[in-house]
């Protein structure tokens, strides 16, 4: 997948945000190293036509540390970046990006966690642009409307493609599972997707590789050894939707035993599974990418 920092121009805003203590010093401004991370990407409408496209990214590194980076880009003019590194868990930043002003609002000092570096619950993040509420993420967002200034109007905004790097939740002996939410068809709700891999390269006959939506299966695959790269169309919420699996690094890399598996939506003029370059063109549908780690 094309990276979405790839599709900015230089203008940017980033917020860090450490629950541990950071040092300040040059070398300390690096990007930490990540374990677990979950990048959502939006697209936003303004009234005035203007497009924003954002780039949220929840994550935890090995020792503890959990982070919040976004990323904010106004058009496809390249200007001089905006960058924040902040260890406040409740603030606010604003910047001009060309002719439009920008402040985000984040506040997930109460937040709470099920499982993985993004919060639940007791979180709001906000982006207003040009007196316009231009993202609105988390169940505090009303909160924080109220306080804000309740006349401002809300601007269109959808997220447009999920990525996630994570380790699996969960393991039983001779079995990887890893477990998540997305809605895979805009508009539509949100459903519980499994995936559970069984038998590793020393017992090959044995592999299996399971996709389940909502504890259905939609994706049974043996034989791992010969089939660790692969497609199928699946049906969610009346539309079709490719799921790619590419489960290459978990039987013959040992230095990167990472899985990857996407699913995205079919739009109604497109015929056939889609490709990466075909995603260079633009967000027509949303995709959910997860890279998971397989332990060693």
């Amino acid at each position: 997948m094309r990276d979405f920092v790839g599709c900015l121009a230089n203008q940017a805003a980033m917020v860090a945000e450490a629950t541990c203590s950071v040092n300040t010093s040059a070398s300390a401004m690096a990007e930490p190293t990540v374990q677990d991370a979950i990048t959502c990407f939006y697209r936003t409408v303004l009234s005035s036509g203007k497009e924003l496209f954002t780039q949220v990214v929840w994550s935890a590194n090995q020792v503890g540390g959990a982070f919040l980076s976004i990323t904010v880009q106004y058009g496809i003019s390249p200007s001089k970046p905006h960058a924040y590194l902040v260890r406040k868990k409740k603030g606010r930043r604003s910047f001009a990006a060309g002719d439009t002003a920008i402040s985000l609002h984040w506040d997930t000092s109460a937040a709470a966690y099920e499982s993985g570096p993004e919060p639940s619950k007791a979180f709001y993040l906000a982006i207003v642009a040009d007196s316009e509420f231009a993202l609105l993420l988390g169940d505090m967002c009303g909160r924080f409307i109220e306080h804000f200034g309740a006349t401002h109007p809300i601007a269109a905004f959808s997220m447009v493609s999920r990525r996630e790097q994570v380790s699996p939740r969960e393991q039983v002996p001779g079995e990887t599972l890893y477990s998540t939410k997305a809605a895979l068809v805009d508009g539509g709700k949100e459903h519980e997707i499994m995936i559970r891999c069984k038998g590793d390269e020393l017992n090959a006959k044995e592999s299996e590789l399971y996709v389940e939506v909502d504890k259905k299966e939609v994706v049974s695959v043996r034989r791992l050894r010969w089939n660790f790269r692969g497609n199928q169309a699946i049906f969610v919420d009346g539309s079709t939707v490719d799921v790619m699996w590419d489960v290459h690094g978990w039987w013959f890399c040992e230095s990167s035993r990472c899985a990857m598996f996407t699913f995205r939506r079919r739009s109604a003029m497109e015929s056939r599974l889609w490709l990466d370059g075909d995603l260079e063109q633009g967000f027509s549908a949303f995709s959910l990418l997860i890279h998971v780690f397989k332990n060693q």
